[in-house]
């Protein structure tokens, strides 16, 4: 019998994408930058595209719950006729990857795919903690600082312990020293990824830190942490899209802003005092 939508193709490859092994990943990473492809490739193409064999092709189809690769390509013919953004974007040849209407409709499903992986208790949890923290650490390397930046301006407005690391020239052991059980790291770790960000959260969790990482659906490697907020970055084209990030980093700053009450809203007021008397704005 054919599998029906209800559980969709990109959502079963991502359930499994930690257990793949190194060709199934490539594979399953080929699928999601292109998963409209899917419905119109054999079996022998998607193996070409992705260089791996047709038994790999067929081994993915069926961790994924699938009798075969028709029923597969049914499944993602299927989404695409109820009018997938992801899906059609992914498989109109004529609509060339630099158009504003290709960018458009990925942003969209990347944040709608993002938002409906997250979830309330998480993100107050994760807000509450970061209010009630001596420090908030906030990391990022590469392309992940700045959004790491964005966080940590919107959130000193209310919390005055929210610190950015690494910062130009400085190693990490100088702030590993510093942090104990009353912190909170927020992590943003996208790929490519520096080597180092595996250590880097172990040592936080040995020393009690409560580690949040952001990260991307692409980035496959599991990284310890005591929440993991997974954001859809595909893309129309080779540069992955960071809205659905910046959105996910966006509802953390409003939370904690709305959760640090009265006290958030004295340092406000102190910052607009001093802003008065310095006349910097």
């Amino acid at each position: 019998m054919p599998t029906t939508v209800s559980v969709s193709l990109i959502t079963r490859i991502r359930q499994i994408l930690h257990a793949l092994s190194p060709s199934e990943r490539r594979l399953a990473e080929t699928v999601l930058d292109f998963p409209g492809g899917i419905a119109g490739y054999s079996a022998s193409e998607l193996a070409h595209l992705a260089n791996v064999s047709n038994a790999t092709v067929t081994r993915f189809v069926r961790r994924l719950g699938y009798e075969g690769f028709d029923d597969a390509r049914r499944s993602a013919r299927a989404e695409h006729g109820a009018g997938s953004p992801l899906f059609l974007s992914g498989s109109v040849p004529n609509a060339p990857v630099g158009s504003l209407a290709a960018h458009v409709e990925q942003s969209i499903a990347n944040v709608a795919g993002t938002f409906r992986r997250l979830t309330e208790p998480d993100i107050e949890e994760i807000a509450t903690r970061m209010v009630q923290a001596r420090k908030v650490w906030i990391v990022g390397y590469r392309s992940s600082q700045g959004l790491a930046s964005y966080l940590r301006w919107q959130i000193v407005q209310v919390v005055a312990g929210a610190t950015l690391i690494p910062g130009p020239g400085e190693t990490l052991a100088e702030h590993l020293a510093g942090m104990g059980a009353d912190d909170v790291a927020i992590v943003y770790a996208l790929r490519r990824r520096v080597a180092v960000l595996p250590d880097l959260l172990r040592q936080m969790l040995a020393l009690g830190v409560k580690v949040a990482v952001i990260t991307n659906t692409q980035a496959v490697e599991a990284l310890p942490a005591t929440w993991t907020l997974r954001c859809d970055s595909q893309a129309p084209g080779p540069l992955d899209n960071h809205v659905s990030v910046m959105a996910v980093s966006h509802l953390l700053a409003t939370r904690v802003m709305e959760q640090a009450g009265a006290d958030g809203r004295r340092r406000l007021a102190t910052i607009q005092t001093l802003h008065d008397a310095l006349a910097e704005l």
